[in-house]
């Protein structure tokens, strides 16, 4: 026991501890029972149990009924670079070891609506395609997509065609689109019951929300994407250059890691939708 400790002091004691074992004992190893660690660590199991639900919350350990607290698999990381220098050259899209698969959800024709239009530079009237598709990654549910692709731009496309393959490959290759950039806005969001039950998750579980318009060389919106990401296995990683001189530490470009693996044990995967 740790005379005079604050109870700050103590669950950064817990914390540590448990952090420590995550990194010793890898994805899918239980850890010490609530008795033993308590005793171990000389703390209440009020307060041990309270320090390892912020741990589930955060997605670092899961709880299993009847079983006990075990090791969660490491988040994915994804890394974004610059887009590429070159019209029809693929987005310079990284990210993760492991493999993406595609689930369809749903593949209709409809109007756009005002709301959509808007985001594909459409009319309200003109018709897209609306995809949803579960995104899986080593067979976990990852993500729950739903695209938006002006109809004209891509006849004949089939449901099958996203399931098997890269989206932007797709384009380019049978549309002859060049993609050029791609605005993404991220932010925090939770899941709703439909996301909840795809997903495999509690509703209002945290998660990442992605808006993402994606442009070709000529200006064209080709896509709007709205995808909701888990939040306890899902994260972004970013590097910035700093100026090296009076100015130290001002930002003078950035770009997401191309790092093969992140720290804190986590893994970088690489998202089919984008490579091709």
């Amino acid at each position: 026991m740790n005379v005079g400790e604050s109870r700050w002091q103590k669950r950064e004691r817990i914390r540590g501890h448990l952090l420590d074992l995550v990194e010793e004992y890898g994805p899918g190893r239980a850890i010490p029972g609530e008795r033993q660690l308590s005793e171990e660590l000389s703390v209440s199991r009020p307060t041990l149990r309270s320090v390892v639900d912020d741990l589930v919350r955060d997605g670092l350990l899961t709880r299993e009924h009847g079983r006990g607290v075990f090791v969660a698999k490491a988040k994915v990381a994804q890394r974004l670079g610059t887009p590429a220098a070159q019209p029809g050259q693929p987005l310079a899209v990284g990210g993760v070891d492991g493999v993406w698969t595609s689930r369809m959800v749903d593949f209709q024709t409809v109007a756009a609506g005002a709301r959509i239009g808007r985001r594909l530079q459409v009319s309200p009237a003109e018709q897209v395609l609306r995809i949803t598709r579960l995104r899986l990654a080593d067979g976990d549910p990852m993500s729950v997509d739903t695209l938006h692709v002006p109809a004209a731009l891509v006849p004949g496309l089939a449901s099958q065609d996203l399931e098997d393959g890269s989206f932007y490959r797709t384009l380019g290759r049978r549309y002859g689109v060049r993609l050029a950039t791609a605005t993404q806005i991220i932010e925090p969001t939770v899941v709703d019951e439909a996301e909840a039950e795809l997903l495999g998750v509690p509703v209002h579980t945290p998660a990442l929300l992605f808006d993402r318009v994606t442009a070709d060389a000529d200006g064209r919106i080709v896509e709007f994407t709205h995808s909701v990401y888990r939040g306890d296995r899902y994260r972004i990683l970013t590097q910035l250059s700093l100026a090296a001189d009076d100015d130290s530490g001002r930002v003078v470009g950035g770009s997401w890691s191309t790092a093969s693996a992140v720290p804190g044990a986590d893994t970088l995967v690489l998202d089919s939708y984008w490579s091709g």
